[in-house]
């Protein structure tokens, strides 16, 4: 999930889709004109690189956001999160933060689109799913995705998919104050069943690469330690690379982001003009785009094998390079190299807690768990949480539209 500046504050959307249309009907006894779900996303490899211009291999999994919704005839905004018992009221007019913070999302979006010009009515809505809360599975971006989506349909705005990409991430930068990447929202809009998306970030081109997990599994395993990072060391690692970045201009020009770096640069040029944390900061990023690379050649040759060997190189880099993992997160990678049938790992997401992506056999998928669930526990006191995705389609209109 998108790091966020309250994790505990955002809801852990349990709720199915009848569930919400149900709860719709009981806030607002109306059926919603509306229902619409939106995948939360894994990332196989290529973590912090997006806003960097770089590369990420994300697909969207079956855990969903869905909203219920349905226009008014003031300019009330009328929110409810069943798993809270929250609401959240206010107008159109008057879109400010809420203390609730997860009503954020949806407001961001709903200015983003005033400000382009689009018309908006007061609305009533009601939100819920099932994706994992501060395990790094971006409910957040789902949240965004599946609100422009449904008004797009609402008020037939005639949006594109990339359109409406923009528009959440636009959200989530400017109104929840998160200077994150493209990636959590393209992944949620543009996922498909069985591939995942390799995003070039910098121009928005993407292909889609198969994954042929017949006898594999993607498990995540939730450290269920919060990251709080809204405010604090996610937009830190954008300053840090964009300092590197300002000291690379003054030798080499076109160097607009670290998507225009080479190895040569940042060992032989870069290396000596910054200080150590701004080299390695830069060094991670540029390697990493490197092995996102390698590892979707070795995709495309069915080689899982050495794609999880990119996993473990990943994680590596972002823990001693780009330091954002955290012990939790250090351990479970470090068990996942003991078990025979886990073939590659590494932390996913913003970092400082959530969860690990691990590829696994499926018939060893219960002994693994157990077993690495016990040795967490006995370090930490406290028992993982363990989940099984498969990979789905991206946000789509489930009822009425």
């Amino acid at each position: 999930m998108t790091p966020s500046a309250n994790k505990s504050k955002v809801p852990k959307i349990l709720y199915s889709q009848s569930i919400v249309e149900q709860e719709f009907f009981n806030q607002f006894s109306a059926e919603p004109s509306i229902v619409v779900s939106s995948p939360g996303r894994i990332n196989l490899i290529g973590e912090h690189t997006d806003y960097n211009n770089g590369f990420v291999l994300p697909a969207a999994i079956d855990k969903q956001m869905n909203i219920a919704i349905s226009r008014r005839d003031d300019d009330e905004l009328h929110f409810y999160a069943p798993d809270f018992r929250e609401n959240f009221n206010g107008t159109v007019k008057n879109l400010t933060k809420s203390h609730k913070f997860w009503p954020n999302y949806i407001n961001g979006v709903i200015k983003e689109l005033i400000d382009r010009g689009f018309r908006i009515d007061g609305l009533n809505l009601v939100v819920g799913g099932d994706i994992p809360a501060g395990a790094g599975l971006s409910s957040s971006a789902a949240l965004e995705c599946s609100v422009v989506f449904a008004l797009n349909e609402m008020y037939a705005f005639g949006l594109s998919k990339m359109d409406m990409v923009k528009i959440a991430r636009a959200a989530e930068n400017n109104f929840v104050g998160l200077q994150c990447g493209i990636m959590d929202m393209f992944a949620s809009m543009f996922g498909k069943k069985d591939h995942a998306i390799l995003l070039d970030c910098r121009s928005l081109k993407y292909e889609y690469i198969p994954l042929d997990f017949h006898q594999h599994a993607i498990l995540l395993m939730d450290t269920r330690v919060k990251h709080s990072l809204a405010t604090g060391e996610y937009n830190v690692r954008r300053e840090q690379c964009e300092m590197g970045v300002r000291a690379l201009r003054k030798i080499y020009p076109h160097v607009n982001s670290l998507r225009d770096a080479n190895r040569a640069m940042i060992e032989y040029t870069l290396k000596d003009r910054v200080p150590d944390l701004i080299y390695t900061r830069c060094k991670y990023v540029v390697e990493e785009n490197l092995r996102l690379q390698v590892g979707c050649e070795a995709l495309r040759r069915n080689d899982l094998v050495g794609f999880g060997k990119k996993m473990y190189a990943s994680h590596a880099g972002l823990s001693k390079l780009y330091d954002v993992s955290c012990p939790e997160l250090d351990y479970l990678v470090d068990l996942a190299k003991d078990e025979h049938a886990i073939i590659g790992a590494r932390m996913m997401g913003g970092g400082f807690g959530g969860c690990t992506i691990n590829i696994i056999r499926k018939s060893y998928i219960n002994e693994v768990v157990e077993r690495m669930s016990k040795s967490f526990v006995g370090k930490f006191g406290q028992e993982p949480l363990a989940y099984i995705c498969n990979i789905s389609e991206g946000t789509h209109v489930v009822s009425g539209g």
